[in-house]
């Protein structure tokens, strides 16, 4: 993911509302959210290139998901998957703090990530940019491809669009949509500086990216009610067609899990 939205156990119905882009080269095949065969609790897209996930929850309730930490002058082009951190976390049983603690070294072997995990009853974030797990407190919240609640142009925008989605008691699902379909660009002088050039930084600045060889693939959309019903929208895009998409939708009943 690079820009995922939040509400977390702060609606009178809703445990955890989410709305997410996943933006990604159009070459990289991944294949659409599903349960999977190997593991059918699990329900995530695949990253067909590295394997693992950007996102996925688990019919016990362990929700994963991450986004990249911008910073291309510590890129190292041998580093594994950070999608084998969601995988590995929701395939497992252990709790978000002793998950993290079994990462050698923090995690400094990958490249920059933020990773949020937990289960129906909490949730926590941690970054090996920030080395510190923390649970997160009730509210809104948003991360892009800095650390939690940083206040990139989107992320700003986006907080507080979701905050008055979550303030009604029916949750419009077209209007989380819409919000991260927002193509608006912010004005130049509130862009972050994350070592790439100018030109870079105004393309990645919208909450909808749009190139010709890169930009939001997929917008993910996860109600959790606080009777563990689970209801998750991916819609899956084209390059540079974001008025066309293919939807799929599954709910189900989820069982809490103890950890």
């Amino acid at each position: 993911m690079c820009t995922i939205l939040f509400a977390y156990d702060c609606h009178p119905c809703y445990q955890l509302v989410v709305a997410a882009n996943r933006d990604e080269f159009f070459s990289r095949p991944a294949r659409a959210a599903e349960f999977w065969t190997e593991a059918p609790n699990i329900l995530g897209g695949r990253d067909l290139q590295e394997g693992g996930t950007w996102m996925g929850i688990t019919t016990e309730g362990r929700f994963a998901t991450l986004t990249n930490y911008r910073d291309p002058s510590s890129y190292k082009q041998e580093a594994p998957s950070r999608g084998q951190l969601v995988q590995n976390y929701l395939c497992g049983q252990l709790s978000p703090e002793s998950y993290i603690e079994t990462l050698e070294n923090g995690g400094t072997a990958y490249n920059g990530f933020n990773l949020l995990l937990g289960t129906y009853e909490s949730m926590y974030y941690y970054s090996n940019r920030g080395k510190n797990i923390c649970k997160v407190e009730k509210g809104v919240h948003g991360m892009s491809n800095s650390l939690l609640d940083v206040p990139w142009p989107k992320v700003s925008k986006g907080i507080k669009a979701v905050g008055d989605v979550v303030e009604h008691k029916e949750i419009e699902v077209e209007q989380l949509f819409a919000i991260m379909a927002d193509r608006e660009q912010p004005d130049e002088r509130n862009l972050p500086q994350t070592g790439v050039s100018l030109e870079m930084e105004k393309m990645l600045a919208p909450m909808y990216v749009m190139s010709p060889h890169y930009g939001t693939r997929t917008t993910t959309v996860l109600l959790v009610d606080r009777k563990h019903r689970v209801q998750f929208w991916e819609r899956t895009f084209a390059a540079m067609n974001p008025d066309k998409w293919n939807e799929i939708h599954y709910t189900f009943e989820g069982i809490a899990c103890s950890s």
